[in-house]
């Protein structure tokens, strides 16, 4: 008996239901607008109509009769509080004083709610083709900032934790560096020698055709030994590191953010900086050098094999041409920006790992961001350092 007892009810609370209505009484003074029925969603298109009707006469009410209001929820408490305006919902007390406590509590809950909503909703500006490169602009000139400031902590804390490891010995690492040197040297020794015995070729080749022109193919050794003792043995091993450990570097502590297991080292009470940045910072500082000899060796190698083919330069006058004409300075020269280079490229790569926010294309995304940095970078040092042993006349 109890299912048909709950139809019959919901029967009659159907058929008791009443739209809600609106009813301006112009003759009352000041106008009177009476409201009356169920302000619900199932009356929401008709209560809107009826309020655009009342629109169209442009006679606003002062007064509201609430007496006879039936249901309200909160479809129909947004149309009341437009219709009541911010002026009567702050009077709320004052307008409805018929309304029940917890009925006020809704309109006025509601009507702030629409009234923030309102406030955030900004019309779309304008398109302008200058205005949007200049954003971009700025918005690209701010992200390189955040980065550069981001670097240069990370650098730092580098160096502290570094020289704070450097005082205790039971602290050092010697099983994860020989892993990473052998990682980031020995595994990158044939693909640096075959790069740059085939630039040394072409450098050669290209220095023997155009040299040979004015009677001077003689010095394409000069140009040979000068250009891969300077510039050419470490700018091509850093750029070759960049792309190959940089990225390496990000893409393995990347996953290892988004795998939470950072997390798990510091809760460890491990330090990750001591555990994973300094291993691999020595040891692209100890292998990068070393990388730089070998590509000066087989760069020069290159030439002198296209010396040889070409020019009918021997290989021991090529060796004997170098000894007179290039101090070792030259030498000294491109080695010292070896270290540097390797540890910017280092820290750039373990900075961008520990910016991966935890998902898989962010770890693809800082993956690009290393290598581009470190090239960069890498670049814009050697250029630096270019112009400054140039005016030391070094």
């Amino acid at each position: 008996m109890e299912p048909s007892t709950n139809s019959a009810r919901l029967r009659r609370m159907t058929e008791t239901a009443q739209a809600g209505q609106l009813q301006l009484e112009t003759h009352a003074s000041p106008p009177l607008l009476q409201i009356s029925g169920d302000w619900t969603l199932a009356h929401f298109a008709n209560l809107q109509r009826q309020i655009a009707q009342l629109d169209e006469q442009h006679q606003p009410a002062e007064r509201f009769d609430f007496s006879q209001l039936g249901a309200l929820d909160t479809a129909g408490a947004s149309l009341l509080a437009d219709l009541l305006g911010s002026g009567g919902l702050q009077r709320l007390d004052e307008v409805a004083a018929s309304l029940p406590p917890e009925r006020r509590a809704l309109l006025r809950a509601v009507g702030t709610s629409i009234t923030q909503c309102r406030l955030h909703e900004k019309a779309p500006p304008a398109s302008n083709a200058l205005v949007d490169l200049l954003e971009r602009i700025g918005r690209a000139m701010q992200t390189v900032w955040k980065n550069l400031v981001g670097l240069f902590g990370f650098i730092g804390l580098t160096l502290e934790s570094l020289l704070r490891c450097a005082l205790r010995p039971r602290r050092w690492r010697p099983t994860a560096l020989a892993a990473h040197m052998e990682q980031t040297g020995l595994d990158a020794v044939p693909i640096v020698a075959l790069l740059t015995f085939m630039v040394g070729a072409v450098v050669a080749f290209l220095g023997a055709t155009v040299l040979n022109k004015f009677g001077a193919a003689i010095y394409t050794v000069d140009l040979v030994g000068f250009s891969f003792l300077r510039e050419f043995g470490v700018l091509l091993t850093a750029i070759l590191l960049a792309g190959r450990t940089a990225s390496a570097f990000t893409a393995q502590i990347g996953s290892m953010k988004s795998n939470q297991e950072i997390d798990a080292i510091r809760a460890l009470g491990l330090d990750p900086m001591e555990l994973l940045v300094l291993p691999r910072v020595l040891a692209l500082l100890l292998t990068l050098p070393m990388l730089t000899f070998l590509a000066m060796l087989c760069g020069i190698v290159g030439g002198g094999t296209v010396c040889a083919l070409t020019l009918d330069i021997t290989p021991r006058m090529f060796v004997v041409m170098l000894q007179n004409d290039i101090p070792v300075q030259h030498f000294l020269v491109g080695m010292v920006k070896a270290p540097i280079f390797a540890f910017i490229i280092a820290v750039i790569g373990c900075l961008e790992g520990f910016r991966v926010s935890g998902s898989a294309q962010s770890v693809g995304e800082h993956t690009t961001s290393s290598v581009v940095q470190s090239i960069f970078v890498v670049i814009l040092l050697d250029a630096i350092a270019a112009l400054f042993f140039m005016e030391m006349g070094w």
